[in-house]
């Protein structure tokens, strides 16, 4: 039943995605011509098109691999700001639940990608026509060998959210970087027991270029009751349960300012992320103990959903 159930999932994930692919990318070219109302209707199409995109990834999900959806969040996030979302990182299966938690209660997510992830057949390009921003970091020893490489990352992060200040749009941030394994986890050393450091760039540059547009941020948390599943284990309907807490927190004009250049906001900013990031490692901490305790699955089954 699981390798029927992974055939018909992968099938259905591959359909959905050819269908949208051809009217998105055609959308994204026709974005190319130097007429901004035009361009400004052929992203609100495009949009629409991932939203339903999205939606039948959602409906795909339902029928081929069901799990039970626990979902603690506010009822006050509007279609129409702008929102900026950042999340712990453990699976590839986050943008799938990310996408489903959020689809059509905030304005369509635009990940911030590796460059290299623009030429993975077909989804490449409907990310380009998407607008999702992609970037290339500039490392450390980079800009050691080059100084005047230093800015360039503010630089890049600064045109790809020019993009998004004519329609409201939700940037998401994994904020670590990449994702939980519990080699990295020993390889940095980190002071948490269910998160890697987090890092504090990404998100202080998009909240440089845009944090007086940005209404919220939208704070997720993930947690996988029965373990870090892989894309193929969702698909084949090997996940039985996902938990999902998000939180509202307001933009403090604090949190606004040169990271690159001003050390004092730099180490202010990251003070502030480190805190963060305690608590959400606490949150997930809480969330194995009440998963593990004999009550927790009659609590659960009063407040999930079944997906």
């Amino acid at each position: 039943m699981s390798l029927i159930r992974q055939v018909l999932g992968l099938l259905l994930y591959a359909i959905n995605t050819l269908f949208w692919f051809l009217p998105i990318f055609l959308l994204g070219v026709i974005k190319l011509l130097p007429i901004p109302p035009l361009q400004k209707v052929a992203s609100r199409i495009a949009k629409g098109c991932a939203s339903l995109w999205v939606a039948g990834n959602n409906l795909n999900q339902s029928i081929v691999s069901p799990f039970r959806l626990t979902v603690s969040m506010p009822d006050t996030m509007k279609a129409q700001d702008w929102y900026l979302v950042i999340a712990n990182h453990q699976s590839w299966v986050d943008i799938l639940i990310l996408q489903r938690v959020l689809h059509r209660k905030i304005p369509f997510l635009n990940f911030f990608l590796k460059k290299e992830l623009l030429y993975v057949p077909v989804l490449g390009l409907a990310w380009w026509a998407l607008d999702f921003p992609f970037m290339k970091r500039t490392s450390k020893s980079q800009l050691k060998k080059n100084p005047k490489l230093r800015g360039k990352d503010v630089e890049t992060t600064r045109k790809a959210c020019e993009k998004f200040k004519t329609m409201p749009v939700s940037i998401v941030n994994f904020v670590e970087g990449t994702r939980f394994t519990t080699q990295k986890h020993q390889r940095q050393n980190s002071p948490f027991k269910h998160l890697l450091k987090p890092k504090a760039g990404g998100i202080a540059f998009v909240m440089q270029a845009m944090g007086e547009q940005i209404n919220q941020v939208v704070n997720v948390t993930i947690h996988y009751p029965g373990g870090i599943p892989s894309f193929m284990d969702f698909v084949a309907g090997r996940v039985d349960e996902i938990t999902v807490q998000v939180e509202l927190m307001p933009v403090s004009a604090e949190l606004i300012g040169d990271y690159s250049n001003d050390s004092e906001f730099r180490v202010r900013f990251q003070s502030e992320l480190n805190r963060l990031w305690t608590q959400k490692d606490q949150q997930l901490a809480d969330l194995v103990v009440n998963h593990s305790s004999p009550e927790a699955p009659a609590e659960q089954q009063q407040k999930s959903q079944q997906s």
